[in-house]
């Protein structure tokens, strides 16, 4: 192929994935635009916030699944996908951005003069997890989770006259940048050892490296410990975005130090694009999907590191050398570890048998770190005595359940496909629960400190009398995070539990189970205080207004109506796992 025949071929694919990537050209115009409000003449007549809004509905717009995907098809070379749980994903993050768009208006944090730096940043970040839950290509993973952890540093320290905002944000900063340079050595691992930075691909060699005669034979072992090693690095990254222990020490101190809109955003966005991004690795590594019709093979050449070089002219020397001879020297030279060296598989079902090791060290690993992020994030929760720092924990717990579900479809994905797009389907609708969960928590927090000018529980007690909407609302959010019917949180831990009963996972089953008991004192303990304990003479008049109250209902009720009609986000949940498997 001559070098113009690949720059056309590169130009025509950039201009077919554009369709599929209109949300976040979206996003970036709406950037440039809240940047350029920084020309002094256009700050005092523009607000950014409805430039914020406009382009986030607009992205959403452009994004959501009311434009359905009727196959998958991958973008740019093969660097992203654009399928239905990109689909999901992309809507549950635009969603929320507008969603949080309207709680800073009315919360008043930022200001006028900051919010262009801060929606810029949020919208950044934003774009970043976009990217994370398309990502198809390993450096594509890194590029999505540094997008989504650069801005993040900044906004944690949103609170510049208050020294625990700096020190949150540069502790955050220290801990993403060590397991940003872990995560990236692990993907190199991985991409020389496979050959290739295309997900799919990789998944291919790595079949062909664990075919059960060499594994039998022994050959490449030290190869499949470079790869261990590197999966294992791959994860450090991942469990720092999902705050999963023992990569989660930044978060308690974080969340406490920064301000509750930036830990609403981090909680949720985060989290979301976090999940989406492990589910795509998992599945990438442990499965191997139908091939997409749509991508050529030499768009996935391109990213391959270790193809095979260029055919060179055959001298006469080569041309008189019998076939027989030139293939056993071919055999004496490749090196005994490469994938080059074993015989590719082509039957997709002998593919998918052969990554059976594979697959149980992914659920193994997960599952190990799903059970003790669960019962660490309760246990530390037990004692904290500020609102933000008990959510915080309670975030640590909740991705530990969320995390469940990936290992129970690797278990299943090998024998039972359908059970396993089943699992993630959990995961999916956990997270939208999730959303409305998180961000009204942090909204109810955000609206409570304005008035109380205090963010200590104790400061909430008896507020049911001053305040009673609000509690009402808060406490169903924390009943859905325990998981009590008829709440939405119940539905998505049952679809859960349900998925390691059929992974026959029980020692995870019995892990979460326990600690659900568990979180229910600490999360009691709060709607107690302010609906049980006496109100504090001293306490300031407290007057909800009317904005706020009626924000933090519309949050809320959805926890409930999910919880007794859950069939319409199931339906969303089946349409972004359907194209998975």
């Amino acid at each position: 192929m001559s070098l113009y025949d690949l720059m056309h071929s590169l130009t025509a694919d950039s201009m077919r994935s554009v369709g599929g990537f209109e949300g976040e050209l979206v996003l970036c115009a709406t950037i440039v635009l809240i940047l350029l409000l920084r020309i002094p003449r256009l700050t005092s007549r523009i607000d950014s916030f409805y430039v914020m809004l406009v382009g986030s509905a607009v992205a959403l717009y452009m994004a959501g699944p009311w434009h359905p995907v009727e196959q998958p098809s991958q973008l740019f070379t093969g660097l992203l996908i654009n399928d239905t749980f990109t689909v999901y994903f992309r809507t549950l993050l635009l969603f929320f951005a507008v969603l949080f768009a309207i709680f800073t208006r009315i919360s008043g944090v930022p200001d006028r003069d900051a919010a262009p730096d801060v929606y810029a940043l949020v919208l950044g970040a934003t774009l970043g997890m976009c990217i994370m839950a398309s990502a198809n290509n390993a450096l594509m993973i890194f590029l999505g989770v540094e997008m989504a952890s650069v801005p993040s540093y900044a906004l944690a320290g949103l609170l510049k006259g208050r020294r625990q905002s700096s020190e949150a944000a540069i502790k955050y900063a220290v801990y993403g940048a060590g397991t940003a340079g872990i995560m990236l050595y692990g993907i190199s691992l991985l991409c020389g050892v496979l050959g290739s930075a295309h997900i799919p691909t990789m998944g291919v060699r790595l079949a062909e490296l664990l075919q059960p005669a060499n594994l039998e034979a022994g050959v490449g072992l030290d190869t499949h410990m470079v790869l261990a090693l590197g999966g294992l690095m791959v994860m450090v990254g991942l469990a720092f975005k999902l705050s999963a222990v023992p990569f989660h020490f930044w978060c308690p101190d974080v969340f406490e130090g920064a301000s509750a809109e930036v830990n609403a955003f981090l909680s949720v966005a985060s989290k979301a694009a976090a999940l989406a991004l492990l589910a795509r690795v998992a599945i990438g590594f442990g499965y191997i999907a139908p091939p997409i019709e749509t991508q050529a093979e030499e768009q996935v050449a391109l990213f391959n590191v270790a193809d095979e070089p260029a055919q060179q002219p055959e001298t006469k020397e080569q041309e008189a050398k019998p076939p027989a001879e030139e293939e056993e020297v071919l055999l004496v030279e490749e090196p005994s570890g490469s994938a080059a060296a074993f015989s590719p598989l082509a039957d997709r079902a002998e593919q998918i048998a052969a990554l059976a090791p594979a697959r149980d060290y992914l659920a193994w690993v997960l599952a190990f770190m799903a059970m003790i992020t669960c019962t660490f994030g309760n246990l530390a929760a037990y004692g904290q005595t500020n609102i933000k720092r008990l959510l915080a924990y309670s975030t640590i717990a909740q991705a530990g359940y969320m995390m469940m579900p990936v290992p129970a479809a690797m278990v299943l994905a090998g024998s039972n496909p359908a059970a396993a797009q089943g699992a993630i389907q959990a995961m999916v609708f956990y997270a939208g629960a999730y959303l409305f969960m998180n961000l009204g928590a942090f909204a109810i927090v955000a609206f409570l400190r304005n008035v109380l000018l205090s963010e200590e529980i104790e400061d909430y007690a008896g507020l049911i009398r001053r305040a009673p909407i609000t509690v009402i609302c808060f406490s169903l959010i924390l009943v859905s995070l325990i998981g009590i019917p008829p709440l939405a949180g119940f539905v998505g831990k049952f679809q859960i539990f349900s998925a390691l009963v059929q992974a026959k996972l029980w020692i995870v089953l019995l892990v979460a189970g326990l600690n659900t008991a568990i979180s229910l004192y600490y999360y009691l303990r709060v709607v107690k205080t302010m609906t049980i304990d006496p109100e504090p003479e001293t306490r300031r008049p407290v007057s909800m207004s009317f904005i706020p109250g009626t924000y933090v209902v519309l949050v809320s009720v959805p926890l409930l109506i999910l919880g007794i009609w859950p069939e319409s986000l199931n339906a969303l949940a089946r349409m972004a796992t359907g194209q998975l498997f």
